[in-house]
């Protein structure tokens, strides 16, 4: 099947006016001007990127769980995430579950382990390409044994080394840590007055102690003993980094400030921050403003964190408002993702990798018209319907 009059969106240049043929789900050819062919399928003038390539995103624990002890079962949340995903033009996504807030009954390790172990096992159902990002406290001892049985039995494709403590990293204003117990968790006031004093009595302990990171070294040193790539979350000190790049963390995200985002990119981390914060040019959390980071050069990577459509849209964003051109803000969450995370199969527009491509209008809130995963579509509204009609009569003559 060849497509043309599209605008093609290469890693290294724009085509303005090409054309390319996909061949038993792997793009076979990538050229500039018309196809070759009389029967190519007329593009309309989309825009064509690489399905997007998310490391990081939160929305699963909230589609399971909507609001506070409000459960859905975890295959209907995944089904209905993975639609939204497809139509945002996501066609990779790894779900980050966190075994952290013992407190929580969303975040216990017992509901991490059946989420995995779920999403694990109807990964062959959905429209997108599922991985298990699993989120990994430094001072949670029990996660260990478990965590490491999931990565042996081949069901987590990233670990994130966390510390949500507070007074440091994400948290160094404890008030935010408490407003996320809060507004995020369920907590109220009344259960959170014993944690304000604990919170209280530790800073001081907290802020002087040096890290014990054995724990993290044992599961980072066991993720990598199985192929897997093992990230930093919010870091905050060089000493910090230093230690976790030494243990073999290849991955930063969120970094706090742009002193850490520049000392990871120093020891060769791909550096990755939220697409809210830097399509809305700021944190939610008043750290680093991810917009800025990119302005400035230090970030590789956009994250769909908690909003998917942002990936897409940060990235028109930055181009328009001239912070890079559009090949590279598209590789920002397509190639530069796939390379961090060694998925040399996606990510380019490039004969011989995937098929995974997203057709986007570009009007002024660009939108999705189709998604296509390994040249299948999975993904398209009234606008790419038309298209791909014709495609079925195209083939239909054959």
């Amino acid at each position: 099947m060849w497509m043309h009059n599209l605008r093609l969106v290469l890693p290294d240049r724009v085509i303005e006016h090409g054309a390319l043929e996909i061949r038993d789900g792997l793009i076979a050819s990538v050229l500039e001007g018309d196809a070759p062919v009389t029967e190519a399928i007329d593009g309309g003038g989309l825009t064509a990127i690489p399905g997007i390539i998310d490391l990081h995103g939160d929305m699963i624990e909230r589609d399971i769980e909507p609001r506070p002890r409000a459960r859905f079962p975890v295959d209907v949340a995944m089904h209905e995430l993975d639609k939204r995903l497809a139509a945002t033009g996501i066609t990779t996504a790894f779900a980050a579950v966190a075994f952290a807030w013992k407190a929580s009954d969303l975040r216990t390790q017992e509901t991490a382990v059946h989420i995995i172990e779920t999403l694990h096992h109807m990964r062959h159902t959905l429209l997108t390409d599922c991985r298990i990002h699993a989120r990994f406290e430094v001072n949670n001892p029990d996660t260990v044994p478990v965590l490491e049985r999931l990565l042996a039995a081949g069901m987590v494709e990233l670990v994130s080394i966390m510390d949500h403590t507070p007074g440091q990293g994400q948290y160094n204003d404890t008030s935010r840590y408490v407003t996320f117990m809060k507004e995020w968790l369920g907590f109220s006031d009344e259960e959170l007055k014993p944690m304000y004093e604990r919170i209280a009595a530790k800073i001081e302990i907290i802020q002087a102690a040096p890290r014990d990171w054995s724990l993290a070294e044992r599961i980072i040193r066991t993720a990598l003993t199985h192929g897997v790539i093992a990230a930093s979350h919010d870091d905050d000190t060089l000493e910090k980094i230093n230690a976790q790049s030494v243990m073999g963390v290849t991955v930063s995200e969120f970094p706090i400030n742009i002193e850490s985002a520049r000392a990871a990119r120093e020891h060769g981390m791909h550096v990755i921050m939220g697409a809210p914060n830097a399509y809305r040019g700021g944190s939610n959390t008043g750290n680093l403003s991810a917009y800025d980071a990119v302005k400035a050069g230090v970030v590789d990577i956009l994250a769909t964190d908690y909003v998917p459509a942002a990936m897409l849209h940060a990235a028109w964003k930055l181009w328009r408002d001239g912070v890079l051109p559009l090949h590279e803000t598209v590789r920002l969450i397509t190639a530069n993702p796939a390379d961090a995370v060694k998925l040399e199969d996606r990510g380019r527009l490039q004969p011989g990798l995937l098929a995974d491509i997203v057709f986007v209008e570009d009007t002024p809130v660009p939108r999705v018209r189709t998604t296509m995963r390994a040249g299948h579509v999975i993904y398209s509204d009234t606008h790419g319907m038309r298209v791909w009609r014709h495609v079925s009569a195209v083939h239909a003559l054959r």
